[in-house]
């Protein structure tokens, strides 16, 4: 239970939601953000703050490759098809695609998982069960798609055998209008009618003709429509009026098919639509468990472990607005430890105004919500967490206009609810208890209230001004006392929450840093009496002293962390030095064993040749010779061995070694010596581009990413074709007859973005230099123009291509263009 109502506007939950929701792929991720609510049962909030760092963990581990699949809601599409007659369009189908696509890559990712690393969601991938479901249909479903629409989620020609017929007549017909009207087009340009720079152009789904409105009686034929200005005229010639006509009839003929076709499909997955919509579940919840670690590592949160006792101990505690806010500022946060038990169940701080009490009040108030919402928070890992059934909080100015409540009034209701409600499970927060009223039957009143919570062993932190409850708090069991941290020598807050001890208010400090008159602050001094003075004086000197030790403390903490740190480094370094040493070692006993075995051969060889060579003493004399040239050899190399510095003998360098070092850099420019990284092949590089070069290996001209290259020296790669000849391996000349097999003289560019067009058409014009192609064409449609620039700018740099220009008009005109190789 939370009161009041407006507890997420109070604790600023409403940014974090906002945080969430930014962190969410699509609308599936986002419906289950708004349903975030406060959770009690702990065994619930134990497994979803589990799978946050389960899932946290993932993301922020390289080594784990996490699907990267945009996800798409389509419970609507889905729910329509329901009733029969109605079926899922071209794009629908696609994002149907698309959508059970993620499901199974999500699903295969999950249960794929190291069961030990992440038991939740590799044993019960986010409580939703697909394996019955998802392999044996999702499958199928999407190659039924992928044999219906292409990647852009057009329908394929081949979807059906009169899907292609029609498409095919729809060709002809719109070639044979295209050839009529550029005849009559160029008849009327002949004739000084029509503009040399005009091209057929569509009105209404019919090519049409733009002409002059004086000369539209001399071409004959339907008007369908005029230009803004009134200065042209778009005229359907007689002659193209039934080719039109056709054409209109074949595009109807096309839509019934494509419908009939969408039509039947839609029929054949109707029957498993809860299926798919269960892995619509799948999806959301993925997305959900997704934005809450994006979120969390965003935040540097941490999945705290929950434990059933009602006690906590934050380390560090940040308030993730404030956090945000001040980073815009690039000012530090000053981070909030704050513990709560049996002995200390509630907290009563004091301290100066502008201090940070409400700061510390609303950052415990959010951090617990967001954990019973099954959030991560940002805490330090050794921090201790526990629920609540019910948070209570009093926070602001609940003055009420309607209800005719004034300040106090309105407080005081609160606490009436908290008595009523309050038990050893709730969690109190409170602002100004006591205030909004006179003083001193505030106080009291407070006082009384703050007895009865902590009879019924409520917990809570509550800020307060007021004496009576310091006093109060640190006499009663169960209550402590605590104090915002202000520095007296600069007066400023410190943000710091010192446990332990009540706050000073600094009034009189403060008044004096902001100019009151001397005699006024005297004459309070004076109302106030020397005691109230003293006394605060006295919590002045306590916390500045506590500060003190806090600060030497936490000196010792780092000093001994240094230490254990530079310990475990030298240990580590003794352990290296230690398997260094073993290495070395074990290596002089191979290289002595290997020795050894050399040189009893040796003699034995030499002991049998002087046995053979027994009657030729010249022949016995050169073999003893040999003999001690042996034995000289081995007795320099053991000595070498001898002398040489143990640490150093696992680094031995050849020859080979020190001239490659000794050797220039090389550099990728036209005439280099290259090969491909892993080949033997050594080509010459013609041209270079920012990211390819065009190397000839032999005969064999190819465009090659520069970062699959590496130059060679020319010496190497005289001495390599020497040994290789450049001959072309026998897969290489099978792979460029295959090409030629399937190589098509015409390539698509409509629809493709200009960076991926000009990856295609490089690829494309590689394997037309290739195969020999003498003549391609390049599709690219008139549109903005971009493609076509792309192109043009591509073949001018080209030194293969002898020309290119555009299409004859009745062949698409400046919407193709034609490359002579």
């Amino acid at each position: 239970m939370i009161y009041p109502e407006d507890f997420e506007k109070k604790t600023d939950f409403l940014f974090v939601r906002e945080w969430l929701l930014n962190n969410c792929s699509c609308s599936l991720g986002k419906e289950k953000v708004n349903q975030l609510s406060f959770l009690t049962d702990y065994s619930l909030l134990s497994r979803l703050i589990e799978q946050a760092r389960e899932m946290m963990n993932i993301l922020s581990d390289s080594s784990i490759a996490f699907p990267e699949t945009s996800l798409y809601d389509m419970r609507e599409s889905l729910s329509r098809i329901r009733i029969e007659g109605l079926y899922l369009d071209e794009q629908e189908l696609s994002l149907l695609r698309k959508t059970l696509q993620a499901a199974t890559q999500y699903s295969q990712f999950f249960l794929t998982l190291d069961k030990q690393r992440f038991p939740l969601l590799s044993s019960e991938p986010l409580s939703v069960d697909l394996e019955q479901s998802q392999p044996a249909v999702f499958a199928d479903y999407i190659k039924q798609i992928d044999r219906l629409i292409d990647q852009y989620g057009r329908m394929r020609d081949n979807a059906s055998a009169e899907l292609a017929r029609i498409r095919r007549d729809l060709q002809a017909a719109q070639g044979a209008v295209s050839r009529a009207l550029t005849s009559i087009l160029r008849q009327a340009q002949a004739e000084g009618l029509i503009d040399k720079d005009v091209t057929p152009t569509l009105r209404e789904g019919r090519l049409v003709l733009p002409v002059p409105p004086a000369y539209k009686r001399k071409i004959g034929g339907i008007v369908h429509d005029e230009s803004a200005t009134g200065k042209t005229v778009f005229i359907e010639p007689q002659q193209a009026v039934e080719a039109n006509n056709r054409i209109r009839e074949l595009e109807n003929d096309e839509k019934r098919e494509r419908t009939r076709i969408l039509l039947d499909f839609t029929a054949q997955i109707r029957p498993f639509l809860p299926d798919i919509q269960l892995s619509q579940l799948f999806l959301a919840e993925v997305d959900f468990l997704v934005s809450k670690a994006r979120t969390a590592l965003q935040m540097k949160a941490i999945a705290p472990q929950l434990q059933q006792k009602q006690q906590f101990a934050w380390q560090q505690a940040r308030h993730p607005l404030l956090e945000h806010r001040l980073q815009k500022q690039n000012k530090p946060i000053v981070p909030l430890s704050i513990s709560l038990g049996q002995e200390n169940r509630i907290l009563i701080i004091s301290g100066p105004n502008a201090g940070g009490k409400s700061v510390c009040l609303k950052t415990v108030a959010l951090l617990q919500y967001m954990l019973q919402c099954g959030l991560p928070i940002p805490l330090r890992e050794d921090s201790v967490v526990c629920i609540f059934d019910k948070i209570f909080i009093d926070i602001g100015d609940e003055q009420s206009i309607e209800d005719d409540l004034s300040t106090y009034s309105s407080h005081l209701k609160n606490m009436r609810n908290f008595i009523r409600y309050a038990d050893s499970r709730t969690l109190l927060l409170i602002d100004e208890f006591g205030g909004g009223t006179e003083p001193q039957i505030g106080g009291a009143i407070a006082q009384a209230v703050l007895s009865q919570l902590n009879h019924q062993m409520a917990m809570g932190v509550i800020t307060t001004h007021y004496d009576n409850l310091k006093h109060f708090a640190e006499d009663t069991e169960g209550l402590q006392n605590g104090a915002m941290l202000y520095d007296r020598g600069r007066m400023m807050p410190l943000f710091s929450l010192s446990q332990g001890q009540p706050g000073s208010s600094f009034a009189v400090e403060i008044a004096k840093q902001i100019g009151l008159p001397a005699e006024i602050i005297e004459q309070a001094k004076q109302l106030v009496g020397d005691n109230r003075i003293d006394y605060d004086r006295h919590l002045q000197d306590i916390a500045r002293d506590k500060r003190y030790w806090e600060q030497k403390r936490q000196h010792i903490r780092e000093r001994e962390k240094q230490l254990e740190e530079r310990i475990a480094y030298y240990e580590e370094q003794i352990g290296t030095v230690k398997q260094k040493r073993r290495e070395i070692l074990t290596q002089a006993q191979e290289e002595a064993k290997t020795l050894l075995q050399q040189s009893n051969a040796t003699i034995e060889r030499t002991i049998r040749e002087i046995k053979e060579a027994a009657a030729d003493k010249e022949k016995t004399k050169a073999i003893r010779q040999e003999l001690e040239q042996f034995k000289d050899k081995v007795e320099k190399t053991v000595g070498k061995e001898k002398n040489k510095p143990k640490q150093k003998k696992h680094k031995q360098h050849d020859s080979s070694e020190q001239k490659n070092v000794a050797q220039p850099t090389l550099t990728l420019e036209v005439g280099a010596a290259v090969r491909k990284k892993g080949q033997d092949i050594i080509g010459e590089v013609l041209q270079l581009t920012d990211k390819q070069a065009l190397v000839a290996f032999g005969n064999i001209q190819s465009y090659i990413p520069i970062k699959n290259l590496e130059v060679v020296s020319h010496n190497f790669a005289k001495k390599q074709n020497r040994q290789t000849r450049v001959t072309i391996p026998a897969n290489i000349s099978q792979s460029v007859h295959s090409r030629k097999m399937q190589f098509r003289n015409e390539l698509d560019l409509r629809g493709f973005r200009a960076d991926e067009a000009l990856t295609e058409l490089m690829n494309y014009i590689d394997d037309a230099i290739m195969v020999g192609a003498g003549e391609v064409r390049i599709l690219h449609g008139t549109g903005t123009g971009a493609l076509r620039q792309v192109t043009r700018d591509y073949l001018s740099n080209l030194s293969k291509i002898q020309s290119f220009h555009d299409a004859h008009p009745d062949q698409g005109g400046a919407g193709i263009t034609i490359v002579e190789l």
